[in-house]
């Protein structure tokens, strides 16, 4: 496990916002247009229950079922939290993922939008969604490649009526996430799509630089990750 303390934790947080805040002025942009993302997963409940105490209201998780075991009851005494799925899902997670999740960012394929629109038309639950761009074209990594996104967007806004809030990447560790951030940047422009997740614990000042709307922050706030059981 982590070895920080719930004061270390707060303390963490305040410290990256203070740094998206530094970054923000630097590139230009006002704070209220980038938002923090506090990446959760493998954290237990009463380690985020800080963080919501002190203000935070974006959570990352990266698995539908361990988001299941912590965030019903989180969300009964936080009822204003926002729960992102920032992890790969499966179209047999779908229906899960509608009724837990308020956005979910790692739309990549026809088969997964075609279940999500499907699932939020029988619900009733009409969720925001990103559209995860793999950038660097990683074989072991989800997403579209930049070559489909095009296509992929156009279905899901148009064919799918899907709530298209913009795009994400995770751009590949080894390589200068810059220009990743700039290519993520270049699509939406190209189909008027305003969000923009992408940046993490490492490069974010650089991304919200090149227009970052929304970043997922875990290592910083948290610590290391414990492992999963």
């Amino acid at each position: 496990m982590t070895d920080l303390s719930h004061d270390d934790v707060i303390d963490n947080w305040r410290l990256v916002q203070a740094e998206l805040a530094e970054a923000a002025q630097a590139a230009g942009r006002h704070l209220k247009d980038v938002r923090l993302v506090a990446v959760s997963k493998t954290h237990p409940a009463e380690r985020i229950a800080p963080l919501l105490q002190a203000g935070q209201r974006l959570f990352g998780e990266n698995r539908v079922q361990e988001a299941e075991g912590k965030w019903p009851a989180l969300r009964q005494r936080w009822p204003d939290l926002r729960l992102h799925l920032i992890g790969p899902l499966q179209s047999n997670k779908v229906r899960e993922a509608v009724a837990l999740f308020d956005v979910i960012e790692t739309v990549d394929r026809e088969k997964l939008a075609r279940a999500l629109a499907v699932e939020m038309a029988r619900s009733g639950r009409r969720l925001e969604c990103f559209i995860q761009v793999n950038t660097g074209a990683e074989p072991q990594k989800a997403g579209v490649l930049p070559e489909d996104a095009d296509r992929l967007i156009g279905l899901c806004r148009d064919d799918l009526g899907l709530s298209l809030a913009g795009l994400m990447c995770i751009p590949p560790v080894e390589e200068d996430p810059a220009r990743h951030f700039d290519l993520l940047a270049e699509i939406a422009v190209r189909h008027g799509l305003n969000g923009l997740s992408m940046g993490m614990s490492g490069d974010f000042p650089a991304a919200i630089a090149h227009g970052a709307t929304h970043i997922r922050v875990g290592t910083a706030i948290f610590g290391r990750r414990p492992p999963l059981i």
